[in-house]
């Protein structure tokens, strides 16, 4: 059997689709999946083992230049090998406009979710299947349902495999124990104060520990050096790709992160994470791993049940560097990888 998936964006969204492809390729073992994904984000799927093809967009990009010549000749690329190939399945796993046009461009019975179910309505036009799923669930759980019903099976919702294997991304050599924190997010009002970081990274130097700051533009790469200039035991990486990033993550003792993909890569590749929600809810997307913690405000209100047995979430009155070192050195604790 051969599927087209098509979930183009954010690189969290992304990692929440993956253990679709596990429970599905549990169930049909020869079963191949082509993706379409946002060019940015194009290498998370193609780490899946079940993965064969991964379709390049850059709606993005397309819209700031839809009438340029480079975007005319990638939007014939990109839908000539869309049409090229005939589908057993397609499915829209984002459930939006922009994927569900993609979607009427493949070659293959179109299947997405209801009008109620998507999250925006109108998507649901373009699908010959439409399948309900519920809004109250985890974003994890919505995708892992829908696979389900369009493929014909259940799935053990009490194991969550997401079909990375940290291995492949590790840096050779042994290196010394590293802590990564994750301080850029794409809103505003979901950063941690600089001085909690640093807070937090003399808590690390004190217990062995360098503290590695990735950053992925100007403004964070800015806020990066101001962190790193409070010790010498702080380094600010060089710009990378996500495979070096996540080859980076795989070495790691462990991870503070705030809301956002990276933190999402962490939590699948099965690391001691913690991550702070420090304006949204983590209810319907927070991370989920089998060594993840999702800390929010207690006055945040609850959005949604976190999956269940995957996440653990904690709701402390302040976010502060002293209870997320206490709880990120549990989590090393607890696969051995605390140097105390």
């Amino acid at each position: 059997m051969k599927v087209l998936v098509v979930k183009t964006s954010s690189m969290g969204d992304l990692v929440h689709t993956l253990p679709a492809l596990v429970d599905a390729s549990k169930y049909y073992p020869e079963i191949r999946f082509d993706w379409v994904s946002e060019q940015a984000f194009v290498e998370i799927p193609s780490w899946h083992p079940a993965v064969d093809k991964v379709i390049p967009i850059h709606l993005r990009g397309w819209k700031r230049h839809p009438f340029c010549r480079q975007t005319r000749q990638e939007i014939s690329r990109s839908l000539g090998q869309l049409s090229d190939l005939h589908y057993d399945q397609v499915i829209d796993a984002q459930g939006l406009v922009k994927s569900a046009i993609v979607t009427l461009l493949s070659s293959g019975t179109r299947n997405g979710m209801t009008w109620s179910s998507c999250r925006e309505g109108l998507a649901s036009l373009a699908y010959q299947r439409k399948f309900e799923i519920a809004k109250g669930r985890h974003a994890i759980e919505r995708a892992r349902d829908l696979f389900a019903a369009v493929l014909g099976y259940r799935y053990d919702s009490a194991c969550l495999d997401y079909g990375l294997v940290r291995e492949t991304f590790a840096v050779p050599g042994r290196q010394p124990a590293y802590l990564v924190f994750l301080h850029g997010t794409s809103a505003e009002k979901k950063l941690w104060q600089e001085t909690e970081w640093v807070r937090l990274a003399d808590k690390a130097e004190r217990h062995g520990y360098r503290v590695l700051l990735p950053w992925g533009n100007h403004s964070e790469q800015a806020r990066a050096q101001r962190i790193a200039s409070a010790s010498e035991n702080i380094q600010v990486l060089p710009a990378m790709n996500l495979k070096d990033m996540a080859g980076i993550l795989a070495a790691a003792s462990g991870v503070v992160g705030l809301d956002s993909g990276l933190s999402h890569l962490a939590a699948a590749l099965g690391l001691p994470v913690v991550t702070l929600y420090t304006a949204t809810s983590p209810g319907l997307t927070g991370a989920c791993g089998s060594n993840q913690v999702c800390l929010s405000r207690l006055d945040l209100p609850n959005q949604g049940e976190p999956a269940a047995g995957h996440m653990l979430l904690k709701k402390l009155k302040t976010l502060d560097s002293g209870s997320v070192w206490s709880i990120l050195e549990d989590q090393m604790a607890g696969v051995g990888l605390c140097n105390r």
